[in-house]
């Protein structure tokens, strides 16, 4: 159980990880239990209050991928490249990463992995990012064996121990970015790695589909809804219509949301943002642009909502993305 080793290496107190993690002591001696992502995020989160250590985020992520969840696991331990091994991240997210959804776009010469929140974990979000980007940041150079240009941005303002950043990631951090993503030239997608195995990663993605269809994860309503969002962003998407697309009233509906830790709107805003973003940085779209796309009347009702949602300008915010 990765979760348990953690908590082992960081010499925390073990009974009181048993306690917020909600397994016994047996489970941890057999190792055999999966932990759900509940227990994993308690886990997380009593690891960052208890220990000492400012990079723990940074050192979880090294350990973190491929890591040891079984025949997905083995896929990303022999994927052929860079394009191979981010398909797999994505397609097995809630083995590999059940706290956070990964997704990827490919546009105009660079290809950008976002991190989304999926438990609803806002005050953990930056600890969970640290360690995501540190654990495709540390695969990536195992498995490639060089240093791939990633750019990282930061959907916070500039970290205060910004030196274990540049010591795990690079010095290539942008913050105030309102997203967090790592972005690379497209020309690494396809550079043959040396310990590519194309059978063996067939093989295993084949086990892993398997395997998933046996043990259907826990599925969280915020991602579903971010990609219902997004799908139908220029239909005026409401709360009604979420509502009856998930198949519950609205009441209900909220309720879902409020146990992750948010409600309707911010997700809509978020979604806006981020296609907002990616109209300005990928499709070159100017203010008008992006606001005809986004259904908005004229460039001004479009400035006013995206300094509401975002607390800038988009010209501001296309600087920090560079």
């Amino acid at each position: 159980m990765q979760a348990w080793q953690s908590a082992q290496r960081f010499e925390v107190d073990l009974d009181g990880a048993r306690k917020v993690s909600k397994l016994c002591a047996e489970d941890f001696v057999r190792q055999e239990r999966k932990v759900s992502p509940e227990q994993y995020l308690a886990l997380l989160q009593y690891l960052a209050r208890s220990s000492q250590s400012k990079d723990i985020s940074f050192a979880l992520g090294q350990h973190m991928l491929p890591g040891h969840f079984g025949s997905a696991s083995q896929a990303l331990l022999h994927a052929q490249n860079l394009r191979q091994a981010l398909q797999i991240l994505v397609q097995f997210k809630s083995t590999l990463c059940p706290l956070l959804t990964p997704r990827v776009k490919e546009e105009n010469g660079q290809v950008i992995l976002y991190w989304m929140d999926q438990w609803g974990a806002p005050g953990m979000l930056p600890f969970l990012v640290e360690m995501h980007m540190t654990a495709v940041t540390a695969m990536c150079r195992w498995l490639s064996e060089q240093r791939l240009p990633w750019r990282y941005c930061f959907n916070r303002s500039r970290a205060a121990h910004i030196e274990q950043h540049q010591v795990h990631l690079g010095h290539d951090l942008r913050f105030d970015c309102y997203l967090d993503a790592m972005i690379i030239p497209s020309d690494f997608l396809d550079i043959p790695w040396p310990r590519a195995n194309a059978i063996g990663a067939e093989l295993a993605i084949a086990q892993a589909n398997a395997e998933s269809v046996q043990r259907a994860p826990a599925q969280s309503i915020i991602p579903q809804l971010y990609d219902y969002l997004a799908a139908n962003l220029r239909c005026t998407p409401s709360l009604e219509k979420s509502a009856q697309h998930f198949d519950c009233s609205i009441a209900t509906f909220k309720r879902h949301l409020a146990r992750h830790g948010t409600h309707f709107q911010a997700e809509l805003d978020q979604v806006r943002t981020h296609m907002a973003l990616y109209l300005f940085h990928f499709q070159a779209m100017d203010n008008e642009g992006v606001a005809t796309y986004l259904g908005f009347h004229d460039a001004t009702n479009f400035r006013r909502s995206f300094k509401r949602w975002t607390g800038q300008t988009p010209s501001l915010l296309r600087l920090a993305l560079g």
